[in-house]
């Protein structure tokens, strides 16, 4: 078994360079600032069709949604994949804390327990277990290990649990009993929070449903009440008496083409607005929310295309 020692400041600076190297690269930056430079040619696209500088294929308006689907769908589904991993390490966190809790009450110290329990598996935990047997096998400390795991996968519960932990361990209290009542507790709170998704996702159905009633709404007026509206105003604009006393009619196809500029327009906020909302419902969290914007604004770009 490994054997703890106190390391200088010097090694201590060299274990943590080594440490560094090896963390995954973070992409939310990168990712971001893609999707914000696609985002501004897709803009910028959208400013010279409208200028008529350039003949472009789509509508000026198109361009728009376009952007919008450029700047949150791969940032929306890239969150959804990092909370998705980070929810599966929360799953398996309490089978682990209970291992090291049984190895703990043979004898094993905290950090030989870390060690024999990296041989195990874990599922997406298994990585971030080898991780810290690693960095214990350089000489950084069980309690250094695990603040840094809890810095990398930066969530509130493996947060509170590695602080409980770390705290039990300074004490020198008996770190068993604290690790398989935290493991409970972690477990606990886990299907509490499942059940809350389970009762919440109901309401993301009806989230995506009253979105795409609105679209049934909308394309029932464009193929019955907008075209009557034209078919009135050709009627009018024949007659002459009628048409001079009535400049509506001459210019009703203008307004019909507006009247539709607006339901795309509303179509854009209503699908940005219900994916957030179905986002917060699921996890509380805002940017997986832009995962359900950007399918809900695919879905309505097709319906008007279609329309």
């Amino acid at each position: 078994m490994p054997v703890q020692r106190k390391m200088s400041e010097q090694e201590r600076e060299k274990a943590l360079k080594r440490i560094l190297a090896q963390e995954k690269a973070n992409l939310t930056l990168p990712l971001l600032g893609v999707s914000i430079a696609l985002m501004a040619v897709f803009g910028f696209m959208g400013v010279l069709d409208a200028i008529g500088s350039m003949n472009m294929p789509f509508e000026p308006i198109d361009y728009a949604i376009f952007a919008a689907l450029a700047m949150f769908g791969p940032y929306g589904f890239y969150m959804s994949s990092r909370e998705k991993d980070i929810k599966e390490i929360e799953t398996r966190l309490p089978d682990f804390l209970r291992d090291v809790a049984e190895a703990g009450r043979f004898g094993m110290t905290l950090a030989d327990a870390i060690v024999v329990a990296s041989s195990g598996r874990y599922g997406r935990l298994t990585p971030e277990i080898k991780k810290m047997a690693a960095q214990i096998s350089w000489g950084v400390p069980a309690t250094e290990a695990l603040r840094l795991f809890s810095e990398r996968v930066k969530t509130p519960m493996v947060q509170r649990v590695v602080a409980i932990i770390v705290k039990s361990s300074d004490a020198g209290g008996d770190v068993a009993d604290v690790l398989t009542m935290v493991s409970h507790d972690t477990k606990e709170n886990q299907l509490t929070e499942d059940e809350r998704r389970i009762a919440m996702s109901t309401y993301v159905a009806v989230i995506y449903i009253s979105f795409m009633v609105f679209l049934v709404t909308i394309w029932i007026l464009n193929v019955t009440f907008l075209p009557k509206m034209v078919e009135a105003s050709t009627s009018l604009t024949n007659t002459t008496a009628i048409a001079g006393s009535s400049p509506l009619a001459a210019n009703l196809p203008e307004v019909v083409y507006q009247i539709k500029i607006a339901f795309f327009v509303a179509t854009i906020v209503h699908g940005l607005g219900d994916g957030i909302l179905a986002g917060v419902l699921d996890n509380g969290k805002i940017p997986t929310g832009l995962r359900h914007s950007f399918i809900m604004l695919l879905i309505a770009l097709f319906g008007f295309l279609v329309i």
